[in-house]
C-alpha cells in the first residue's frame, strides 16, 4: 500500500456562518491548473465586503470557505504555464479574477471574465459565494491563485507592503467608481459613504480634476479623513444631506454622486433626515427581509444595515438634472429596489459594477512607486493575523480608528 498522504496545514479565517467565522489550521493550498501560483502571502485586510458576507446581507457563502479578497506576498510555486513569473517574486494580488484570453478581459473588463468562474458568467473572486467561483481567500498564511500569469502583479521595492495592500481592492476600486461617474475637471461631486472605498474615491476624484466634493458619512473618524483630504464633510445625522447639497450648490445638486456604501446602508436616527427615515421603516424592513432572509447579530455585531436603499435614493436626489450617479458599493442580486423613476425624470445617466483591478494596478502603483499617492493615510491598523477575529468585530463596530485594518498572516 502506498504510504498515507501528508498535509501541511496553515492558519485562516474560516467562514462557518452567518455571523461565524473562526481562526483555524486548514490544509495548505496546492496546483491544481497550469497556470495557478501558490503565494505565501506578507499582508492580507479586512473589507466592508467581508462583513456584508458575515451579516448576511451578501448570501451564498458556503460553510468552509477562507475569508478574503486582499493580499501581498510571496511566489512560493508556480504552474507550469506561468511564464513571466519565479519563485521569489514580491506580487500583489487583484481582488477579482480574470483569464486574460476572453474578450472581456483583452477588453479591460477583467471582472465580467467568461472563463475565470466555474459556478457562471458572474464576477469571479476570491473568499466570496459560491456564485463568484467558491475560490478560497486570502486572509490566510498562503493562497491559491488562478489564472497568475494574468493576475498577479510584480512590485517594485519603492512600494510597501502597506501600500500594495491598498493596491490590492480598495484603491482601484475607488479609482474605478471615480471614472464611472465620468468626471469632468471642474465637476462638483457627492460621495455617499467615506469608508476606506469612499477614501480613495476621493483619493481618485482629486487625481481627475474635480472642483468640489462631498463627503457623506457619520461616522466621526470617517468624515474627520475627509476633511483632511479637502471635502467638504456632510453628516447625515446632523443635517440632511441632500437639503445641505441643495443649499450648498444654490439648488442646482450635483454634478455627479458615487455611492460607496452599498447594502448594509443605515438611515440616520437623529437630526432633520430622521423623520423622513421613520416614514419609510416598514418599506426599510421588507427590503431586507428580501436581502438578508438569514441573520445572525451577536453581542453587538454582525448586525446588518437598516436602510438598505438609502444611499441609493439620496444620491439620485443630491444629483443635478443630467447629472451622472456611480455605484460601486456592494449590492447582492436579491437586491431589487432602486427609484428608477426618479432616476428617468431627471435624465440621469446611471454606471455601476465590480471594479476590474488588473485593469488600473499598473497606473496605479506607478503613482505610489512616484509618491504622487500614500495609499498608507488611509490604514488606520495593523493586527497580526492571530488577533483577525477581535479585528473584526472592532471593524464591523465601527470602532474609532478602525477605517482600515490590515493583517499580518506571519506575525
Amino acid at each position: 500500500m502506498p504510504p498515507p498522504a501528508v498535509y501541511l496545514h496553515m492558519r485562516a479565517v474560516v467562514y462557518h456562518g452567518v455571523g461565524d467565522i473562526r481562526l483555524e489550521d486548514v490544509r495548505e493550498p496546492k496546483i491544481r491548473e497550469s497556470t495557478d501560483a501558490i503565494v505565501r502571502l506578507t499582508a492580507s485586510a479586512i473589507c466592508g465586503t467581508d462583513l456584508h458576507l458575515v451579516r448576511g446581507t451578501v448570501p451564498g457563502m458556503k460553510r468552509g470557505t477562507i475569508l478574503g479578497h486582499e493580499g501581498v506576498g510571496i511566489v512560493e510555486q508556480i504552474g507550469r504555464d506561468v511564464r513571466n513569473l519565479c519563485e521569489g517574486d514580491r506580487v500583489v494580488i487583484p481582488s477579482t479574477i480574470g483569464c486574460g484570453i476572453c474578450s472581456y478581459c483583452r477588453s479591460g473588463y477583467y471582472s465580467q471574465c467568461d472563463n475565470a468562474n466555474p459556478k457562471g458568467k458572474g464576477t469571479a473572486f476570491f473568499g466570496g459565494p459560491e456564485e463568484s467561483g467558491g475560490f478560497d481567500g486570502l486572509q490566510a498564511e498562503k493562497a491559491r491563485v488562478p489564472y497568475a500569469n494574468v493576475g498577479l502583479v510584480k512590485l517594485p521595492d519603492t512600494v510597501t507592503d502597506d501600500d500594495a495592500i491598498m493596491l490590492s481592492d480598495i484603491f482601484p476600486t475607488g479609482y474605478f467608481g471615480a471614472k464611472l461617474a465620468q468626471v469632468k475637471s471642474g465637476d462638483t461631486v457627492a460621495v455617499f459613504g467615506c469608508g476606506p472605498v469612499g477614501q480613495f474615491v476621493i483619493t481618485s476624484l482629486k487625481l481627475l480634476g474635480v472642483g468640489r466634493i462631498f463627503a457623506v458619512d457619520t461616522i466621526p473618524s470617517r468624515l474627520e479623513m475627509a476633511r483632511a483630504q479637502g471635502a467638504e464633510v456632510i453628516d447625515f445625522n446632523e443635517e440632511h444631506p441632500v437639503m445641505a447639497i441643495r443649499e450648498m450648490t444654490h439648488g442646482t445638486g450635483v454634478d455627479r454622486a458615487v455611492d460607496a456604501v452599498g447594502v448594509d446602508s443605515v438611515c440616520p436616527h437623529s437630526g432633520p433626515a430622521s423623520k423622513e427615515a421613520r416614514q419609510k421603516a416598514d418599506s426599510y424592513k421588507s427590503e431586507l427581509r428580501e436581502i438578508a432572509p438569514k441573520f445572525n447579530p451577536r453581542n453587538g455585531n454582525w448586525n446588518p444595515g437598516d436602510a438598505p436603499s438609502q444611499a441609493l435614493e439620496w444620491a439620485v436626489e443630491a444629483l443635478a438634472k443630467a447629472g451622472t450617479l456611480s455605484i460601486i458599493g456592494v449590492y447582492p442580486q436579491t437586491m431589487k429596489r432602486f427609484p428608477i423613476g426618479a432616476a428617468m425624470m431627471k435624465n440621469l445617466t446611471v454606471t455601476s459594477g465590480n471594479c476590474n483591478h488588473r485593469k488600473y494596478l499598473p497606473k496605479l502603483i506607478d503613482m505610489v512607486s512616484a509618491n504622487i499617492v500614500r495609499p498608507t493615510s488611509i490604514l488606520t491598523k495593523v493586527e497580526p493575523l492571530e488577533s483577525v477575529l477581535d479585528a473584526y468585530k472592532a471593524f464591523d463596530q465601527r470602532q474609532a480608528g478602525w477605517i482600515k485594518v490590515e493583517l499580518l498572516p506571519a506575525a
